[in-house]
């Protein structure tokens, strides 16, 4: 299965043109050392979470918007030999400078995709990150496999469910304090890609008010301690590749 590389970026909402720009001059970079696909997604429907959330993951300011963003590989050793190219690279030196982020904020990890349905594509993403005991992994990933063919179903493009793998304790904020994780947890990096906002916003409706679809028993995951958002996708180099066109961005 797919390899992911997870981020959660705080962006002055005010720095989203530079951020974009930053993103598109780091893309051919980031294509030449191996990132099979990069798509940054833009804060569009993100909640305040009562525990946690993606605004508190990183200490978001009042001015600033989310970005939910991944890199795609095909394997954690292709990932490895990327991130090695990265730090070799005098490019990226370069590129760390005058950033439009915090970059001491933002979270990142490796993630092992655990369920994966569906293809790339659409123009809006939702984005879960879940705390899941660590001997809860095979629950969890019967209940995601069968949750994403109900959200395929109902129109999504893509249901990926990835599990840590490679996710360090960072200095100020990291996914594993973004879930409050708990002795004996991991953490799952989670999204659905929809064709538009319409189509997911139609989907939850259906899916929330379908009885046969309400959990029996106890959930396997920390559900008071997991977050979500809804994010516009701003970048996505999958469509760069299949349909060139000018202007497409890309991460950093």
């Amino acid at each position: 299965m797919t390899y992911f590389e997870g981020f959660i970026v705080p962006v002055p909402e005010a720095n989203k043109d530079a951020y974009l720009q930053h993103a598109t001059n780091a893309s051919g970079l980031f294509n030449e050392v191996g990132v099979r696909r990069m798509v940054e997604s833009w804060d569009s429907d993100v909640p305040e979470g009562k525990v946690t959330d993606f605004r508190k993951a990183v200490d978001a300011k009042p001015d600033e918007k989310i970005v939910f963003s991944w890199f795609e590989y095909p394997s954690r050793q292709e990932r490895d030999a990327a991130n090695e190219k990265f730090m070799s690279d005098p490019r990226m030196e370069e590129m760390g400078k005058n950033m439009p982020f915090d970059g001491k904020r933002m979270i990142m990890g490796g993630f092992d995709a655990i369920v994966e349905e569906g293809s790339p594509g659409g123009s809006y993403t939702d984005g879960f990150i879940v705390p899941v005991p660590e001997g809860n992994r095979d629950a969890y990933r019967e209940l995601a496999s069968k949750m994403a063919k109900v959200f395929r179903q109902h129109g999504a493009s893509r249901v990926i469910e990835s599990i840590a793998d490679d996710v360090s304790r960072g200095e100020v904020t990291d996914f594993y304090r973004a879930v409050n994780a708990e002795e004996g947890e991991t953490v799952v990096f989670s999204f659905i890609e929809w064709p538009d906002k319409q189509t997911r916003d139609d989907a939850w409706q259906k899916i929330m008010s379908d009885e046969s679809l309400k959990p029996e028993g106890e959930m396997p995951f920390a559900g008071q301690r997991m977050f979500w958002g809804g994010f516009d996708k701003i970048v996505d180099t999958a469509e760069k590749q299949s349909a060139p066109r000018s202007g497409t961005p890309v991460t950093a």
